[in-house]
């Protein structure tokens, strides 16, 4: 085999790839949002979570992206460990199924009228047929169905670029004996996991299986232990997804990892042991590509029955592994404040709901203060705390709303009420502030990346707006927690010079830009972290100005604001001139 034939695998292993990758996109495209929505609501028991599995994974063709995705559906709250556990399983199964699509590649048409429905007249047909909907059909999903026709042709076209390229080595004395080696289980094993690692697609190994076998240099002994190393190799992509994810976004990964750890121990270990006492006959026997497929399938099969009973010790197990950190513990415990029991008695509900509300405010505070620190001090490990602490924060609104949805369909007193109203009127805005937390640190590793640095002006400029900042946030944060309704009153002053102040400060790095003291490029991040100052601010006024509101029991944010911005009297130009002397450039 020469080099020539190696650039042709390879060229066919590209296209095969691509190919499974533009049609697992394109299936996507046409399931749109269903397949992750079925994935996360209708998990809820390990069997169906396998049935799902196995579903989503043969319809987009890769068990490595329905376990990503279901790394990041865990990470993120929406699915627990124990509903992840049943889709993973699945996701095993359906990877198989790639197995058997591949085989289509093998089929001979014959001969005379019989060559007509070979797989290269067939898979050029549905080539032809898919670039005609890709580019004359408008309508999209038209668009879509000519996109997975492609990509069923272009990995089509790869396996047989694969089987053609590796044609020659059944005449090589030099590759028959290589594989003869491979029939050591051990170094079997270790090819299947070393290679699936390498291109990170366990479909991809078995369609090069599958393309060896045609040089009838495969035996069972052979592409056995080969099978058995595939699925830990492909454990390689979902690892890498779940770095940076919390502790049970890794469990749900190394879930993938034991699942296919344990396949490998529990079947290669009975199969060689009774291959030992007994001889089996067909370990010499010559595997084709339909029989590969049959075989992966079956271990598949196989390994989700024999550890289907046992997914809580295996959920135990990932724990016992990656230990519980107190402080992603912390940021839901308090979630679990929100016991449905206590929707028949509103008093209560709303009680804990205020608990976890205050809890989510602590939590959006420090979040805020933690990105504008990044500016002072880089830390690329406090940079990806501000997104994890997001995460966090993106549930706590979620379960609220949630809950707080379910108690105004009961029957509540008047001061209920106004208090339900306004957990929900603010819910928003501690989320929003968060999310201006998550855009200020992408500033500042933007900034970090590209070596950029403010002038010693413009940090001294920026120091007093987020001295101001500060404080609204501290203010407004107190006076909701102490439901003080009195010190809600300083709040829009301060709001409204903070914007001043934003406005001033841009018109001062405009000048600086058109002095050369600043680059265009770092006045875009100058301008947008102004921005999300400002928009900080905002949030922190709305939250003061629904407390004022809801105390009144009307709800006219715009209004007041308008008139008391206009009015400009009393204790608002008081508390103006205040800020004005404290926070002056």
């Amino acid at each position: 085999m020469g080099i020539q034939n190696v650039l042709a695998l390879l060229g066919g292993v590209a296209l095969f790839l691509f190919g499974m990758t533009i049609m697992g996109d394109a299936l996507k495209k046409v399931a749109g949002n269903k397949l992750e929505v079925i994935l996360y609501k209708l998990s809820n028991t390990p069997l169906k979570g396998i049935l799902l599995g196995t579903f989503v994974t043969a319809v987009i063709q890769s068990s490595s992206a329905t376990t990503v995705m279901v790394v990041g559906f865990v990470n993120t709250g929406m699915m627990k460990l124990a509903q992840a556990i049943g889709v993973v399983f699945g996701a095993n199964i359906g990877t198989s199924v790639t197995g058997w699509i591949l085989s289509l590649s093998y089929i001979e048409g014959g001969k005379g009228i019989a060559m007509l429905f070979s797989t290269a007249v067939l898979t050029a047909i549905v080539a032809v047929i898919g670039i005609i909907l890709r580019l004359f059909c408008k309508k999209k999903s038209k668009h879509n169905i000519g996109e997975i026709l492609l990509g069923f042709a272009v990995l089509m076209y790869g396996m047989q670029a694969m089987s053609s390229s590796v044609s020659p080595l059944r005449e090589s004395k030099t590759f028959l004996n290589a594989m003869s080696s491979f029939k050591n289980p051990f170094l079997g094993i270790l090819i299947g996991v070393l290679v699936t690692a390498v291109i990170q697609s366990a479909s991809a190994s078995v369609g090069i299986l599958q393309a060896l076998s045609v040089t009838g240099a495969i035996s069972f002994a052979t592409a056995w232990p080969i099978i058995l190393g595939i699925g830990i190799g492909a454990a390689a992509p979902v690892l890498l997804s779940a770095i940076g994810a919390n502790a049970n976004g890794k469990r749900t990964a190394l879930v993938y990892l034991f699942y296919n750890i344990l396949g490998a121990t529990i079947w290669g270990s009975i199969f060689y042991t009774l291959n030992a006492i007994m001889k089996f006959p067909f370990m010499d026997e010559t595997m084709n590509p339909f029989i590969i497929a049959f075989v992966n399938t079956v271990f598949k099969i196989a390994t989700t029955t024999a550890l289907f009973p046992f997914t809580k010790r295996i959920e135990n197990l990932t724990k016992r592994v990656i230990k519980d950190n107190e402080e992603e513990e912390d940021d839901f415990a308090n979630i679990e404040m929100l016991e449905e029991r206590f929707l028949k008695y509103p008093p209560i509900a709303i009680e804990q709901s205020k608990m976890v509300l205050f809890a989510m405010a602590d939590k959006t505070r420090k979040n805020v203060y933690r990105a504008m620190h990044l500016f002072e001090e880089f830390d690329r490990s406090k940079y990806e705390k501000v997104k994890i602490k997001e995460a966090a924060i993106d549930k706590y609104e979620d379960r609220l709303g949630t809950y707080l949805v379910k108690l105004t369909s009961s029957e509540l007193q008047a001061e209920d009420a106004r208090q339900v109203s306004l957990i929900l009127h603010t819910i928003s805005d501690f989320e929003r502030i968060s999310d201006h937390a998550v855009n200020l640190s992408e500033i500042s590793l933007e900034m970090q990346e590209k070596q950029m640095k403010f002038s010693d002006t413009a940090r001294k400029e920026l120091t007093v707006l987020k001295n101001a900042v500060i404080e609204i946030i501290e203010k407004s944060f107190h006076a909701f927690v102490m439901e003080d309704v009195k010190d809600c009153y300083c709040i829009e002053p301060l709001k409204e010079h903070i914007g001043m102040l934003s406005d001033e400060l841009k018109l001062r790095h405009v000048q600086r830009v058109q002095k050369g003291e600043c680059g265009l490029e770092l006045g875009f991040m100058f301008n947008d972290l102004l921005m999300n100052c400002e928009r900080i601010a905002g949030h922190c006024s709305n939250i003061a100005v629904a407390m004022i509101e809801l105390e009144a029991s009307e709800f006219d944010t715009h209004e007041y604001v308008r008139s008391v911005r206009k009015v400009r009297n009393g204790s608002y130009a008081e508390y103006l001139k205040e800020y004005q002397d404290k926070y002056a450039l």
